[in-house]
Protein backbone atom coordinates (compact mmCIF):
# COMPACT_ATOMS: atom_id res chain seq x y z
CA UNK A 1 0.00 0.00 0.00
CA UNK A 2 2.25 3.00 1.10
CA UNK A 3 5.73 2.01 -0.84
CA UNK A 4 7.70 5.63 0.36
CA UNK A 5 7.14 8.05 3.12
CA UNK A 6 4.29 10.38 2.26
CA UNK A 7 7.44 13.28 2.59
CA UNK A 8 9.36 11.90 0.11
CA UNK A 9 6.11 11.24 -2.26
CA UNK A 10 5.60 14.95 -2.24
CA UNK A 11 8.52 16.24 -2.84
CA UNK A 12 8.67 13.75 -5.71
CA UNK A 13 5.71 15.80 -7.11
CA UNK A 14 7.55 19.26 -6.23
CA UNK A 15 11.26 18.75 -7.44
CA UNK A 16 9.51 16.82 -10.42
CA UNK A 17 7.48 20.12 -11.59
CA UNK A 18 11.55 21.14 -12.91
CA UNK A 19 12.98 17.85 -14.27
CA UNK A 20 12.94 16.46 -17.94
CA UNK A 21 9.78 15.59 -19.28
CA UNK A 22 7.88 12.55 -21.02
CA UNK A 23 6.67 14.64 -23.71
CA UNK A 24 8.04 13.05 -26.64
CA UNK A 25 6.30 10.00 -25.80
CA UNK A 26 2.92 12.14 -27.25
CA UNK A 27 5.02 13.13 -30.75
CA UNK A 28 3.10 11.93 -33.72
CA UNK A 29 4.72 8.58 -35.93
CA UNK A 30 7.20 8.20 -31.99
CA UNK A 31 9.82 5.35 -33.39
CA UNK A 32 8.48 2.02 -32.15
CA UNK A 33 11.85 1.42 -30.76
CA UNK A 34 12.18 4.42 -29.02
CA UNK A 35 8.73 3.55 -27.13
CA UNK A 36 9.83 0.25 -26.08
CA UNK A 37 13.23 1.46 -24.14
CA UNK A 38 10.21 3.56 -22.06
CA UNK A 39 7.67 0.86 -21.22
CA UNK A 40 8.18 -1.32 -18.09
CA UNK A 41 8.80 -5.40 -18.55
CA UNK A 42 5.40 -5.70 -16.64
CA UNK A 43 3.83 -5.17 -19.84
CA UNK A 44 5.93 -7.45 -21.40
CA UNK A 45 7.95 -6.56 -25.17
CA UNK A 46 5.08 -5.52 -26.92
CA UNK A 47 5.70 -1.96 -28.68
CA UNK A 48 2.16 0.41 -28.65
CA UNK A 49 2.36 0.73 -32.54
CA UNK A 50 1.93 -3.30 -32.47
CA UNK A 51 -0.17 -4.26 -29.31
CA UNK A 52 -3.25 -6.12 -29.85
CA UNK A 53 -6.28 -5.82 -27.79
CA UNK A 54 -6.70 -8.77 -25.27
CA UNK A 55 -9.41 -10.40 -24.07
CA UNK A 56 -11.35 -9.79 -20.94
CA UNK A 57 -10.68 -13.00 -18.81
CA UNK A 58 -14.54 -14.49 -17.60
CA UNK A 59 -13.19 -14.20 -14.01
CA UNK A 60 -13.64 -10.51 -14.28
CA UNK A 61 -17.36 -10.52 -16.48
CA UNK A 62 -18.65 -11.59 -13.34
CA UNK A 63 -20.19 -9.91 -10.34
CA UNK A 64 -20.73 -12.48 -8.23
CA UNK A 65 -18.85 -12.51 -4.92
CA UNK A 66 -18.58 -16.75 -4.77
CA UNK A 67 -17.45 -18.49 -1.86
CA UNK A 68 -13.36 -19.62 -2.18
CA UNK A 69 -11.58 -21.70 0.30
CA UNK A 70 -7.90 -20.44 0.40
CA UNK A 71 -5.93 -22.83 2.23
CA UNK A 72 -2.14 -22.35 2.96
CA UNK A 73 0.25 -22.43 6.07
CA UNK A 74 -1.00 -19.61 7.54
CA UNK A 75 2.03 -19.51 10.36
CA UNK A 76 4.45 -19.70 7.75
CA UNK A 77 2.98 -16.74 5.17
CA UNK A 78 2.38 -14.24 8.18
CA UNK A 79 6.04 -14.54 8.53
CA UNK A 80 7.40 -13.99 5.35
CA UNK A 81 7.75 -10.08 6.05
CA UNK A 82 10.99 -9.46 4.14
CA UNK A 83 12.27 -8.16 1.07
CA UNK A 84 11.39 -11.15 -2.02
CA UNK A 85 9.61 -13.55 0.03
CA UNK A 86 9.14 -17.21 -0.89
CA UNK A 87 6.12 -18.12 -3.21
CA UNK A 88 4.30 -20.93 -0.63
CA UNK A 89 2.19 -23.34 -1.93
CA UNK A 90 -1.70 -23.06 -1.23
CA UNK A 91 -4.90 -24.05 -3.04
CA UNK A 92 -8.01 -22.23 -4.49
CA UNK A 93 -11.46 -24.50 -3.58
CA UNK A 94 -14.78 -23.69 -4.75
CA UNK A 95 -17.80 -25.37 -6.00
CA UNK A 96 -18.32 -25.49 -9.53
CA UNK A 97 -21.67 -24.83 -11.50
CA UNK A 98 -22.75 -28.12 -11.30
CA UNK A 99 -22.50 -28.14 -7.41
CA UNK A 100 -18.68 -30.40 -7.20
CA UNK A 101 -15.75 -28.93 -5.85
CA UNK A 102 -13.04 -27.83 -7.48
CA UNK A 103 -9.72 -27.79 -5.88
CA UNK A 104 -7.01 -25.52 -8.12
CA UNK A 105 -3.40 -25.71 -7.06
CA UNK A 106 -1.78 -22.01 -7.02
CA UNK A 107 1.54 -20.04 -5.06
CA UNK A 108 0.92 -17.36 -2.96
CA UNK A 109 3.77 -15.11 -1.31
CA UNK A 110 3.37 -11.59 0.64
CA UNK A 111 3.47 -8.22 -0.83
CA UNK A 112 3.16 -4.40 0.00
CA UNK A 113 4.93 -2.36 3.14
CA UNK A 114 2.62 -1.21 5.60
CA UNK A 115 -0.25 -3.78 5.31
CA UNK A 116 2.54 -6.48 5.74
CA UNK A 117 3.86 -4.74 8.74
CA UNK A 118 1.04 -3.77 10.71
CA UNK A 119 -2.00 -6.26 9.42
CA UNK A 120 -2.69 -9.59 10.96
CA UNK A 121 -3.06 -11.33 8.26
CA UNK A 122 -0.64 -9.93 4.46
CA UNK A 123 -1.40 -8.99 0.97
CA UNK A 124 -0.97 -11.36 -0.85
CA UNK A 125 0.02 -11.99 -4.71
CA UNK A 126 -1.33 -15.30 -6.20
CA UNK A 127 0.47 -17.56 -8.85
CA UNK A 128 -1.51 -19.52 -11.29
CA UNK A 129 -0.11 -21.95 -13.42
CA UNK A 130 -1.69 -22.01 -17.01
CA UNK A 131 -2.31 -25.69 -17.51
CA UNK A 132 -3.71 -26.15 -13.88
CA UNK A 133 -6.74 -23.52 -13.93
CA UNK A 134 -7.31 -24.15 -17.44
CA UNK A 135 -11.35 -25.15 -17.46
CA UNK A 136 -11.80 -22.90 -13.51
CA UNK A 137 -13.12 -19.69 -13.15
CA UNK A 138 -9.29 -18.53 -12.51
CA UNK A 139 -8.55 -19.32 -16.21
CA UNK A 140 -6.14 -16.65 -17.93
CA UNK A 141 -5.07 -15.15 -14.52
CA UNK A 142 -1.44 -15.16 -14.03
CA UNK A 143 -0.25 -13.21 -11.38
CA UNK A 144 -3.11 -10.94 -9.67
CA UNK A 145 -2.77 -9.34 -6.52
CA UNK A 146 -5.09 -10.19 -3.84
CA UNK A 147 -6.41 -7.59 -1.51
CA UNK A 148 -6.97 -9.73 1.68
CA UNK A 149 -8.28 -8.43 5.26
CA UNK A 150 -6.39 -6.75 7.53
CA UNK A 151 -7.83 -8.04 10.96
CA UNK A 152 -10.62 -10.28 11.46
CA UNK A 153 -13.08 -7.30 12.52
CA UNK A 154 -16.37 -6.42 10.60
CA UNK A 155 -14.65 -2.84 10.49
CA UNK A 156 -11.97 -3.86 8.33
CA UNK A 157 -14.35 -5.79 6.33
CA UNK A 158 -15.98 -2.88 5.35
CA UNK A 159 -12.96 -1.18 4.55
CA UNK A 160 -12.89 -3.80 1.39
CA UNK A 161 -15.83 -3.42 0.53
CA UNK A 162 -15.76 0.63 0.40
CA UNK A 163 -12.59 -0.15 -1.79
CA UNK A 164 -13.94 -2.55 -4.26
CA UNK A 165 -17.17 -0.24 -4.39
CA UNK A 166 -14.36 2.60 -6.07
CA UNK A 167 -12.55 0.49 -8.29
CA UNK A 168 -16.28 -0.02 -9.74
CA UNK A 169 -17.09 3.63 -9.56
CA UNK A 170 -13.46 4.15 -11.54
CA UNK A 171 -14.54 2.16 -14.30
CA UNK A 172 -17.79 3.24 -14.70
CA UNK A 173 -15.88 6.67 -15.38
CA UNK A 174 -13.12 5.33 -17.48
CA UNK A 175 -12.23 1.79 -18.87
CA UNK A 176 -8.69 3.23 -18.40
CA UNK A 177 -8.36 1.27 -15.41
CA UNK A 178 -8.47 -1.72 -13.01
CA UNK A 179 -11.15 -4.82 -13.41
CA UNK A 180 -11.61 -6.20 -10.26
CA UNK A 181 -13.71 -8.60 -8.76
CA UNK A 182 -15.06 -9.68 -5.02
CA UNK A 183 -14.63 -12.80 -3.11
CA UNK A 184 -16.02 -14.52 -0.26
CA UNK A 185 -12.51 -15.91 1.13
CA UNK A 186 -12.17 -18.73 4.18
CA UNK A 187 -8.72 -18.59 5.22
CA UNK A 188 -7.91 -22.18 5.98
CA UNK A 189 -4.53 -22.97 7.64
CA UNK A 190 -2.99 -26.12 5.71
CA UNK A 191 -1.08 -27.08 9.35
CA UNK A 192 -4.39 -27.85 10.72
CA UNK A 193 -7.44 -27.72 7.77
CA UNK A 194 -9.30 -25.42 10.56
CA UNK A 195 -10.57 -21.77 8.85
CA UNK A 196 -9.07 -19.27 10.78
CA UNK A 197 -11.10 -15.94 9.08
CA UNK A 198 -13.75 -15.81 6.61
CA UNK A 199 -13.81 -12.34 4.90
CA UNK A 200 -14.18 -10.31 1.42
CA UNK A 201 -11.54 -9.62 -0.40
CA UNK A 202 -10.60 -8.70 -3.61
CA UNK A 203 -8.87 -9.64 -6.67
CA UNK A 204 -7.19 -7.62 -9.04
CA UNK A 205 -6.71 -7.24 -12.89
CA UNK A 206 -2.82 -7.68 -13.43
CA UNK A 207 -1.13 -4.48 -14.97
CA UNK A 208 0.37 -5.98 -17.44
CA UNK A 209 -3.42 -7.42 -18.73
CA UNK A 210 -5.19 -4.09 -18.33
CA UNK A 211 -2.18 -3.01 -20.81
CA UNK A 212 -3.06 -5.88 -22.61
CA UNK A 213 -6.77 -4.96 -22.69
CA UNK A 214 -6.46 -2.10 -23.76
CA UNK A 215 -4.16 -2.39 -27.11
CA UNK A 216 -0.95 -0.56 -24.88
CA UNK A 217 1.78 -0.62 -22.61
CA UNK A 218 3.40 0.57 -19.52
CA UNK A 219 5.43 3.18 -18.43
CA UNK A 220 7.81 2.47 -15.59
CA UNK A 221 9.71 5.87 -15.72
CA UNK A 222 9.28 8.55 -13.08
CA UNK A 223 9.24 11.86 -13.30
CA UNK A 224 5.96 12.52 -15.74
CA UNK A 225 4.41 15.89 -15.78
CA UNK A 226 1.05 17.43 -16.99
CA UNK A 227 2.93 18.42 -19.98
CA UNK A 228 3.23 14.50 -21.07
CA UNK A 229 -0.27 13.26 -19.83
CA UNK A 230 -3.86 13.21 -22.50
CA UNK A 231 -5.37 16.29 -20.64
CA UNK A 232 -9.17 14.58 -20.50
CA UNK A 233 -7.55 11.86 -18.56
CA UNK A 234 -5.13 13.68 -16.61
CA UNK A 235 -8.37 15.60 -15.39
CA UNK A 236 -10.66 12.73 -15.12
CA UNK A 237 -7.63 11.18 -12.84
CA UNK A 238 -7.21 13.81 -10.59
CA UNK A 239 -10.92 14.78 -10.12
CA UNK A 240 -11.63 11.25 -9.25
CA UNK A 241 -8.69 11.15 -6.51
CA UNK A 242 -10.70 14.38 -5.10
CA UNK A 243 -13.84 12.52 -5.23
CA UNK A 244 -12.74 10.01 -3.16
CA UNK A 245 -10.84 11.66 -0.61
CA UNK A 246 -7.39 10.28 -2.12
CA UNK A 247 -3.57 12.14 -1.31
CA UNK A 248 -1.91 9.06 -1.12
CA UNK A 249 -0.41 8.94 -4.64
CA UNK A 250 2.17 10.76 -6.74
CA UNK A 251 2.15 10.62 -10.45
CA UNK A 252 5.56 11.86 -10.70
CA UNK A 253 6.88 9.26 -8.11
CA UNK A 254 4.76 6.21 -9.41
CA UNK A 255 3.18 5.90 -6.31
CA UNK A 256 -0.02 4.30 -6.58
CA UNK A 257 -0.21 4.90 -10.35
CA UNK A 258 0.46 3.70 -13.37
CA UNK A 259 0.63 5.17 -16.60
CA UNK A 260 -0.90 3.45 -19.61
CA UNK A 261 1.32 4.45 -23.31
CA UNK A 262 -1.88 4.09 -25.86
CA UNK A 263 -1.37 2.95 -29.29
CA UNK A 264 -2.26 6.70 -30.08
CA UNK A 265 0.79 7.55 -28.28
CA UNK A 266 -0.86 9.55 -25.54
CA UNK A 267 -0.19 8.77 -21.71
CA UNK A 268 -2.54 8.14 -19.31
CA UNK A 269 -2.38 8.00 -15.42
CA UNK A 270 -4.04 4.95 -13.66
CA UNK A 271 -4.73 5.17 -10.22
CA UNK A 272 -4.96 2.19 -7.88
CA UNK A 273 -4.57 1.00 -3.73
CA UNK A 274 -7.53 3.10 -2.02
CA UNK A 275 -7.17 2.23 1.17
CA UNK A 276 -6.34 5.59 2.55
CA UNK A 277 -8.75 7.26 0.63
CA UNK A 278 -11.21 9.65 2.54
CA UNK A 279 -14.39 7.50 1.38
CA UNK A 280 -12.71 4.36 2.96
CA UNK A 281 -12.23 6.20 5.77
CA UNK A 282 -10.27 3.47 7.73
CA UNK A 283 -8.94 3.94 11.12
CA UNK A 284 -5.32 3.33 10.30
CA UNK A 285 -5.33 6.05 7.95
CA UNK A 286 -3.88 9.76 8.46
CA UNK A 287 -2.99 11.94 6.17
CA UNK A 288 0.78 13.51 5.32
CA UNK A 289 1.30 15.85 7.64
CA UNK A 290 2.85 18.07 5.36
CA UNK A 291 -0.46 18.99 3.92
CA UNK A 292 -2.36 19.94 7.01
CA UNK A 293 -5.56 18.22 6.50
CA UNK A 294 -7.31 17.26 9.66
CA UNK A 295 -8.37 13.79 8.98
CA UNK A 296 -8.48 11.85 5.56
CA UNK A 297 -12.38 13.23 5.11
CA UNK A 298 -10.92 16.08 4.29
CA UNK A 299 -10.68 16.59 0.64
CA UNK A 300 -7.18 18.33 -1.18
CA UNK A 301 -7.45 18.54 -4.94
CA UNK A 302 -3.46 16.66 -5.60
CA UNK A 303 -4.10 16.45 -9.40
CA UNK A 304 -2.00 17.94 -11.92
CA UNK A 305 -3.24 21.43 -13.75
CA UNK A 306 -4.58 21.14 -17.37
CA UNK A 307 -6.40 22.81 -19.60
CA UNK A 308 -10.78 24.19 -18.17
CA UNK A 309 -11.64 22.45 -21.16
CA UNK A 310 -10.85 19.22 -19.66
CA UNK A 311 -11.78 19.86 -16.06
CA UNK A 312 -15.31 20.86 -17.57
CA UNK A 313 -15.58 17.39 -19.05
CA UNK A 314 -14.30 15.29 -16.39
CA UNK A 315 -17.28 17.19 -13.85
CA UNK A 316 -19.84 16.09 -16.70
CA UNK A 317 -18.74 12.88 -16.68
CA UNK A 318 -19.32 12.31 -13.51
CA UNK A 319 -22.48 13.89 -13.05
CA UNK A 320 -23.90 11.85 -16.06
CA UNK A 321 -22.55 8.43 -13.99
CA UNK A 322 -23.96 9.95 -10.33
CA UNK A 323 -27.11 7.93 -10.82
CA UNK A 324 -25.08 4.58 -11.70
CA UNK A 325 -22.46 5.60 -8.65
CA UNK A 326 -25.07 5.80 -6.17
CA UNK A 327 -26.75 2.58 -7.33
CA UNK A 328 -23.50 0.86 -6.75
CA UNK A 329 -24.38 1.18 -3.15
CA UNK A 330 -28.00 -0.32 -3.19
CA UNK A 331 -26.98 -3.68 -5.51
CA UNK A 332 -26.34 -7.08 -4.35
CA UNK A 333 -22.70 -5.72 -3.49
CA UNK A 334 -23.68 -2.54 -1.84
CA UNK A 335 -25.93 -4.35 0.07
CA UNK A 336 -23.11 -6.47 1.80
CA UNK A 337 -22.62 -3.00 3.28
CA UNK A 338 -23.00 -1.50 7.00
CA UNK A 339 -26.29 0.46 6.10
CA UNK A 340 -24.55 3.61 8.05
CA UNK A 341 -21.55 3.14 6.16
CA UNK A 342 -23.47 3.73 2.73
CA UNK A 343 -25.38 6.57 4.41
CA UNK A 344 -21.92 8.41 5.20
CA UNK A 345 -20.42 7.71 2.10
CA UNK A 346 -23.20 8.99 -0.18
CA UNK A 347 -23.26 12.18 1.63
CA UNK A 348 -19.41 12.83 1.44
CA UNK A 349 -19.88 12.18 -2.11
CA UNK A 350 -23.17 14.67 -2.01
CA UNK A 351 -20.18 17.28 -0.87
CA UNK A 352 -18.35 16.69 -3.86
CA UNK A 353 -21.35 16.79 -6.59
CA UNK A 354 -22.09 20.86 -4.07
CA UNK A 355 -18.31 21.45 -5.46
CA UNK A 356 -18.01 20.47 -8.91
CA UNK A 357 -21.78 22.05 -9.68
CA UNK A 358 -21.16 25.54 -7.91
CA UNK A 359 -18.45 27.08 -10.30
CA UNK A 360 -16.78 29.40 -7.75
CA UNK A 361 -16.06 26.21 -5.27
CA UNK A 362 -15.11 24.07 -8.26
CA UNK A 363 -12.57 27.09 -9.16
CA UNK A 364 -11.45 28.01 -5.67
CA UNK A 365 -11.08 23.79 -4.78
CA UNK A 366 -9.63 22.32 -7.96
CA UNK A 367 -8.63 24.06 -10.91
CA UNK A 368 -6.67 26.72 -8.65
CA UNK A 369 -5.56 24.51 -6.02
CA UNK A 370 -3.80 21.92 -9.42
CA UNK A 371 -0.15 21.06 -9.04
CA UNK A 372 2.26 22.75 -11.12
CA UNK A 373 0.23 26.06 -11.49
CA UNK A 374 2.20 29.24 -11.45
Amino acid sequence: MVAETPRARIAADRITMGCGSLSSLRLAGVAASFAAALLTGVAGAQSADSAKRADVPAFFQSQDPIEVTFTTNIGKIRGDKRENPPWRPATLTYRGTEGNLVTVPVKARTRGIWRLKMCEFPPLRLNFSKETSKGTIFHKLDKPKLVSYCHDMDSYEQYILQEYQLYRIYQLLTPVSHKARLLKFAYADSSDGKVRARRYGIVMEEPSALAARLGGSLIAQKGARASDLDPLQDALFGVFQYFIGNTDFSVAGLHNVELFFSSRGDVMPIAYDFDFAGAVNARYAVPDSTLRLLSVRQRLFRGYCTDAESYGKAFAAFNQKKPEIYALYSDSIGKLMDRGTVKETLRYFDEFYDTINNQRAAKRSIIESCIGRN
